[in-house]
């Protein structure tokens, strides 16, 4: 080993330590060698072409050197014809020689030299192999023929051979041309340099007019020159002549007189007849090809003026129309401007509408792509005031449209990081990836939960569908029927808001209670406050409840017609004046400050229980029978201050409002069920909700409802004995996106009592719809068939969904069906009836009101309004609408239960019975519920009969004389098969006792009144037949339905007592009246929609209670009903 040690050689000096700190004092001898790499080859050519050909800022040099020799020598040409004496005589001497002056023709010497020697030396440097590609070349043909006599005329003159020759005739006008050459080299060169490529346009524009001057120069001196032996034309009558000649004019004044000036102009007619139609044609090619991509938006432009970017995949006309209208109803969105950059070409509707002039000077269609920075910059993105960005919702793979939209989004944000986004997304999974845009809006997370709380809260879609439209509230004004008038006014009425100390509405609601200044506010204004936002708190709270004190920086949400800062106030003399003559409440109409008490038309108070009410009762609290004797029914008072004493705590965790279950029943659910979050999160990005929870998982064969397995052996949804009526949900894959439809049904605010089964059908023929139990069910909900949704013509992807919701509408046509479509126009093929007269007045009404520009034409359909169908396209609103309002998207997301915020309350509904018609008036149960448990109600949901003419009650009331024998002898043969069905499944007679709503059993009891009168006979016989007929007609088509559907459940082995197939509500019509007015008169079934304050807002140490909150709470009455 030391051997080897001392046979290594010792380091050489420049490897030293000291020679690394004092340097390599040895690198003299050193035999290493520098090397010098270079791009191209170092030889002389190679550098003289770098110079004058590759390198683009000094052969832009060059090229604008020539190109100014050659205008130079164009001047000097026009300088020799202005100093030159016409002489006499018509001698072709004239055309070869002329005067030229010794320094003139010195100048004109040097150009040819310069010039001459430029062209050689770029010929060979392009120089490939082929020299007579470089000598045949027109420009370098037009170069000797303007250069090479005045070298040779130089040789002579300097020679004294021919001292003469240097007035010989050279045509240098030609040299126009070459400068047109180098002028197109120039601009291509100014491109490369400056990086930037300019629009063929630009280039083709330059093109024709340069080629045209060449035109009119070449014949003007070519004219002049060839009549020195005729007329003796100036360079003016030239340019005259050639002007009316070119524009097809032909005065006929002037005129050529020698046989070579005609021949030359003949042959320059022929020339533009052949060039100048190739360029138009280029030209015109060019700007057709310009208007289908659309150009760009001008820097100066973007600068000086606003407008925001929408990018899209494919641009329909529907959707276009949807975001203009949107958009530009806002008075502040007046003077901005929308860039459309969609990659497909403009479609021919888009283009007849773009080409109105009140979108053509507002709207700019640019045909490109997102990810091209190129396209962006067109758009102008870096300077855009927002971008949105729209997902491809008819394409068959909703997954790759939204894997579109992402990159979309990811190449604005990476070209443009400043722009705020506002992106639509499909599917909830896809979320997470664009979590740094602004603004999202998920489809199919709205889709479901609209779905579901349309199942708790009816026609919650419609709701949500009027607050995010902008409306004026004149739909249905000359309507002769009151609840279109009612209903469109109502829906005008949108979401705003305000500082609380800038507000007219609120300001002296500073320091008290939220639900005291959103009752007074309402009883004094009409306005319904539904929310606050701190200013230390970014987050919105809806109804925070009693205990929630205003403050002066408190962004205020509310509901009105239109907003505040819109608005006029009487002073106190006229109000007094119109409170007196409107009289919407018979006491006084403002209250001192210092007052705790809320007259609502009593003269004296009682004040009421103010405990919190319980949730499972759906009645509000009567007086006492003595009260009602002596005076009329009081309500308490709004406190301006929550008494803490006096509010009990609203606690649902512990379900007190199932108080009726028995302690061996309590002790069994509490050994099972349990409140918290839900263990597993279907995607990245969904919030955690707090929910009813199973304490252990159901194995996963207990989930198939039709077969029965190891722990239970039921196979049809009857034989479970559900106590609460089955949601059906029938959709074609079971997607993530059915978690936001499961949790707003389990949400932890729901009482366990009102939990309604939930079956998934993933495929709906008959058999599985009668196993599933479609004829007990509250409601079925038929989700789009995503595998439709593209079809030849767009509107046809609603097709499958249309039929199959007929077909359900009219195999059971007491069935709830909800559904929702691709496009809007299609709802009015939602339970279509070919003959009903009410139907087509409906759509004669809906056309009138697109006609007068109604954003919300449709929503007088009967579907619509009674919230069985809706469009998800509507809710592209409502990103549209965060442009302006950016707090819309969290404040619907908190209507649907899709986000949860501790202290927010949430959106439920209280339906009004016969025990609580006392209140009388909207007004009065507005203070009636923030006395008593601080609800705020924003709206109702109306249900009454349709009018009808004499005719059609006529016909009717003959066809309800023939169902209503029909139906007895149906519940005669009910009660046989009840009985037979009592002994074979024995927890089945929950679902057979079910009641029939209120007006289902008044409409029955008439109908039974009309079949022991009979029918009037008041017509001719003949009609009378005729109608008859028609009644046994449709009596017949009905019985051969229902007929169907009892057979094909025998055959199944189901029982028959709950099909009801006679008792449709084909005769009903609901509606919504959102923030109606004070003075409406409540109905009987009126559904009240309320925001309701967070239980566990009122509860110490909140948030650890939901956390433990799974084994310290109560259970549910039955395993069944949340399983599934």
């Amino acid at each position: 080993m030391v051997d080897l040690e001392s046979e290594v050689p010792p380091l050489p000096p420049r490897y030293r330590f000291r020679d690394l700190l004092l340097g390599d004092q040895g690198w003299q001898n050193d035999d290493r060698v520098q090397v010098e790499f270079y791009m191209n080859e170092n030889t002389f050519k190679e550098r003289l072409k770098l110079f004058f050909i590759k390198n683009q800022r000094s052969s832009l040099r060059i090229r604008l050197f020539n190109f100014s020799l050659k205008l130079l020598s164009c001047l000097l040409y026009i300088i020799r014809v202005l100093l030159e004496n016409p002489s006499q005589g018509n001698e072709w001497s004239h055309i070869f020689w002329v005067n030229r002056s010794l320094p003139l023709w010195g100048l004109q010497v040097s150009v040819a030299l310069i010039s001459l020697f430029e062209t050689i030396l770029l010929g060979y440097l392009s120089y490939k192999g082929n020299i007579w590609e470089q000598i045949l070349r027109i420009p370098f043909i037009l170069e000797i023929i303007n250069a090479v006599p005045f070298i040779i005329s130089l040789w002579f003159v300097f020679q004294i051979f021919w001292p003469s020759l240097r007035n010989l005739f050279v045509p240098v006008f030609l040299n126009c041309w070459l400068a047109k050459h180098a002028l197109e080299n120039m601009i291509n060169d100014l491109h490369r340099a400056i990086q930037r490529t300019q629009s063929a346009m630009f280039n083709q524009v330059l093109i024709l007019i340069s080629t045209l001057l060449c035109l009119i120069f070449t014949c003007i001196c070519g004219i002049q020159h060839l009549e020195r032996i005729g007329k003796k034309l100036n360079l003016f009558d030239s340019l005259y002549f050639c002007i009316v000649t070119f524009s097809t004019v032909g005065f006929g004044d002037v005129t050529p007189e020698t046989w070579s000036s005609k021949l030359f102009v003949v042959a320059m007619i022929c020339v533009a007849l052949v060039v100048l139609p190739i360029q138009f044609e280029q030209l015109a090619y060019l700007w057709m090809e310009r208007q289908k991509s659309g150009g760009n938006y001008s820097r100066h432009r973007a600068q000086t003026e606003k407008h925001v970017v929408l990018c899209v995949s494919s641009l329909k006309i529907d959707l276009l129309m949807d975001f203009l209208n949107e958009f530009y109803a806002h008075p502040r969105l007046q003077d901005y401007y929308v860039v459309i950059l969609c990659p497909t070409e403009m479609d021919v509707q888009v283009r007849r509408v773009l080409q109105i002039p009140m979108w053509s000077q507002r709207v700019i269609y640019l045909q490109g792509s997102a990810l091209k920075d190129q396209d962006l910059l067109r758009a102008k993105m870096d300077d855009a005031e927002a971008c949105f960005i729209l997902s491809s919702r008819c394409e068959v793979d909703r997954t790759s449209s939204d894997h579109q939209t992402i990159l979309r989004a990811w190449a604005v944000k990476d070209f443009a990081p400043n722009c705020p986004l506002y992106v639509q997304i499909l599917k909830p999974e896809n979320k997470f990836h664009i979590k740094f845009a602004d603004h999202v809006v998920c489809e199919e997370e709205f889709k479901y939960a609209m779905l579901a709380l349309n199942c708790i809260c009816p026609a919650t879609s419609t709701l949500i569908t009027l607050l995010v439209h902008t409306s004026r509230g004149q739909e249905g004004q000359q309507s002769p029927e009151q609840w279109q008038k009612m209903y469109g006014r109502c829906s005008g009425n949108e979401v705003y808001h305000i500082v609380l100390e800038e507000s007219t509405f609120f300001a002296e609601y500073e320091g008290k209670s939220f639900t005291y200044a959103s009752f007074h506010a309402h009883k004094k204004f009409g306005v319904c406050l539904i929310g606050v936002r701190r200013e230390d708190n970014k987050n919105i709270l809806l109804n925070p409840g009693p205990r929630c004190i205003m403050n002066a920086t408190d962004i205020c949400f509310y509901i009105n017609i239109t907003k505040e800062e819109n608005s006029a106030f009487k002073n106190q003399d006229q109000q007094k004046k119109s409170n007196v003559s409107r009289s919407f409440y018979h006491g006084p109409s403002r209250l001192p400050v210092h007052s705790i008490i809320a007259s609502m038309g009593t003269v004296a108070i009682d004040l009421q229980d103010t405990s919190c009410r319980s949730t499972s009762g759906p009645t509000l609290s009567l007086p006492t029978e003595g009260s009602k004797e002596i005076r009329r029914p009081s309500i308490a008072p709004v406190l301006e201050v929550a008494d803490t004493s006096s509010i009990q705590t609203c606690d649902l965790l512990s379900d007190q409002s199932e108080d009726e279950t028995t302690p061996d029943e309590e002790i069994s659910s509490n050994l099972e069920y349990a409140k918290g979050y839900p263990p597993y999160s279907p995607y990245i990005g969904s919030s955690p909700t707090f929910c009813h929870l199973l304490h252990e998982k159901v194995p996963f064969c207990c989930l198939r409802l039709d077969k029965s397995c190891q722990h239970n052996y039921y196979e049809d949804a009857k034989a479970y004995g559900f106590k609460n009526k089955l949601i059906i949900v029938a959709a074609e894959t079971a997607g993530n996106g059915l978690y936001n439809f499961i949790v707003p049904l389990r949400a932890y605010y729901r009482p366990k009592k009102e939990l309604n089964p939930i079956v998934l059908l993933l495929d709906n023929p008959l058999d599985d719809l009668l196993r599933c139990g479609v004829t007990f069910a509250a409601n079925m909900v038929v989700v789009d068939k995503e595998s439709t949704m593209s079809a030849e013509e767009d509107y046809m992807a609603d097709a499958k969904t249309i039929v199959n919701v007929q077909t359900l509408f009219r195999l059971f046509s007491s069935l709830s069906i909800i559904t929702e479509l691709t496009h809007p126009a299609n709802m009015r093929f939602m339970q279509f009836r070919a003959k009903d007269c009410y139907s087509l007045a409906l759509s004669k009404l809906e056309k009138k009101e697109r006609e007068k520009g109604s954003n919300l034409a449709f929503m007088f359909r009967l579907p619509f309004a009674a919230g069985r169908v809706f469009s998800i396209s509507m809710l592209d609103t409502l990103l549209y609408q965060s442009f302006v309002k950016d707090y819309m998207i969290s404040i619907t997301r908190l209507l649907l239960g899709l986000d949860t915020t501790p202290g927010s309350g949430f959106l439920c509904s209280m339906k009004i019975t016969e025990d609580d018609l006392w209140i009388r008036t909207y007004a009065r149960l507005y203070q009636k519920l923030c006395s008593s448990t601080g609800d705020v109600p924003i709206g109702i949901y109306r249900t009454e009969s349709q009018k009808l003419t004499t005719s059609e009650s006529r016909e009717i009331a003959s066809q309800s004389q023939i169902s209503i024998s029909v139906e007895e002898w149906e519940d005669t043969k009910d009660c046989k098969e009840q009985g037979h069905h009592r002994s074979n499944h024995r927890n089945s007679t929950s679902s057979d006792q079910s009641d029939h709503p209120l007006l289902r059993r008044k409409s029955m009891q008439w109908a039974r009144r009309l079949s022991r009168k009979g029918p009037k006979h008041s017509g001719k016989t003949a009609e009378k037949i005729t109608q008859q007929r028609l009644n046994l007609y449709r009596r017949s088509e009905r019985q051969e339905l229902a007929e169907l559907v009892n057979n094909r459940m025998k055959h199944l082995g189901l029982s028959t007592a709950g099909y009801d197939e006679m008792n449709d509500h084909q005769s009903t019509l609901s509606y919504i009246l959102i923030n109606p007015s004070p003075d409406t008169r409540l109905e009987l079934n009126d559904v009240v929609y309320l925001i309701r304050p967070d239980p566990l807002a009122y509860l110490p140490n909140s948030e650890p209670s939901r956390k433990n909150s799974i084994c310290n709470t109560t259970g549910q009455d039955s395993r069944e009903e949340t399983q599934l």
